[in-house]
């Protein structure tokens, strides 16, 4: 829609890939299930010929993802870990070399780790949120500084635009931020300078645990044009089943994570006071000591938080063993509620010498909180303090 530059997130979301099928006039736009297109005549289509390049379902929802990016153009990828792939192989060519936030994702760790390394792409794991730090990294064949901020699990923030001034003062050098855990609605990676946004569509844009899904984005016209290159090339573009799904689940994107946030900051501080608990990892309390970052780049703390007990690493698991309302399951950014271990679920593969270098102790927990009232989830927690330590808290 021509002036869909001035509407609000909540109507982007909405109508910013307002198209209807012509035959029936559907409101929602329709599942193109398709593997191949009929051709008019020989070289003339409508624009798709084959979907592993393209499809129409596909395309609605990375319309929807470059309205709330603020970009013209988004790829949607099988996965997350296919969008990080595809860009790693599009960009990056032997003798490269990346600097990789050192707290993030347990996949992505383990992309670099075990499969990227095996082509000759060399890269530095370095704390990001450490400039001087990141500046030291930086080599003459540095191609690519990605990013994770907040980080998986703990929350460290990395500070985007002075990561962005560092990576352009240097020639031929791009940032890529995971921008996972936030959402361009909270915060704006490629108007703080990043490159390139990328996004587990998964999590927070689909919202219900239906999809496996990831996108990047960009304002660089000849990188969006390659990656699509690639992706048609290596076959990771999303189906077009999860694209609907994750369709209807972005139009609620603005509510949710409103909701995820105040949810969030009243769980947080209600941990932060309990006895059983050593420290709490949330943005918007006071005592995170990035807090004041996280103002400065964010238009809200987000629905993760971390906290470690005043407990065993037996009897961290046994509260999260304990608990009946919040779901100890893998992934993020959904309606319910979920918990992980991260030393034995998406930090596994690293040694506990490396976890605990990193901030990663056997005792750190990670919440997703989810939509469920407040009050019942603290209920929840307060159920599993007694059943684990004998006391209610």
């Amino acid at each position: 829609m021509s002036d869909q530059k001035d509407f609000q997130p909540s109507t982007l979301v909405i109508h910013s890939n307002r198209v209807y099928e012509s035959q029936s006039n559907s409101i929602l736009f329709p599942i193109h299930q398709t593997a191949t297109y009929i051709h008019e005549s020989v070289g003339v289509t409508k624009g798709y010929g084959y979907s592993r390049g393209a499809n129409p379902t596909v395309n609605a929802l990375e319309q929807a993802i470059a309205a709330v990016e603020g970009t013209t153009t988004a790829l949607c990828f099988r996965s997350g870990m296919a969008a990080i792939t595809t860009l790693c192989m599009g960009l990056l060519k032997a003798g490269d070399h990346v600097v990789l936030s050192d707290v993030i994702y347990g996949g992505t760790s383990r992309l670099f780790h075990q499969v990227i390394g095996n082509f000759g792409i060399e890269y530095s794991s370095v704390d990001t949120s450490n400039l001087e730090e990141v500046e030291q990294a930086i080599r003459p064949n540095t191609r690519l500084m990605f990013v994770e901020t907040p980080a998986n699990p703990n929350l460290r923030l990395s500070d985007v635009k002075a990561l962005a001034e560092i990576a352009h003062s240097h020639e031929n050098l791009l940032l890529a931020v995971d921008n996972t855990f936030l959402t361009p609605l909270l915060q704006n990676c490629l108007n703080l300078g990043a490159d390139i946004s990328m996004l587990s569509t998964t999590k927070y844009i689909d919202g219900h645990n239906a999809t496996i899904g990831g996108s990047l984005a960009t304002h660089n016209e000849a990188i969006i044009e390659r990656l699509r290159l690639v992706r048609k090339t290596i076959g990771t573009i999303q189906a077009p089943m999860d694209s609907w799904l994750a369709l209807q689940g972005i139009k609620t994107l603005p509510a949710r994570l409103a909701l995820h946030c105040s949810n969030a900051t009243q769980i947080a501080n209600w941990l932060e006071k309990q006895p059983q608990v050593e420290h709490v990892y949330y943005p918007g309390l006071d005592s995170f000591p990035q807090k004041a970052l996280a103002e400065k780049q964010q238009k809200g703390f987000g629905g993760m938080l971390a906290f470690e007990l005043h407990a065993s690493t037996e009897d961290t698991l046994n509260f999260i063993n304990a608990l009946k309302l919040a779901t100890c399951a893998e992934s993020l950014g959904s309606v319910e509620t979920l918990i992980t271990h991260p030393a034995t679920a998406s930090h596994c593969d690293l040694t506990p010498e490396v976890r605990a270098k990193l901030g990663i102790s056997d005792r750190l927990i990670r919440l997703s909180v989810g939509l469920e009232a407040p009050q019942d989830l603290i209920a929840d927690f307060e159920q599993a303090f007694a059943a684990v330590f004998g006391a209610k808290a």
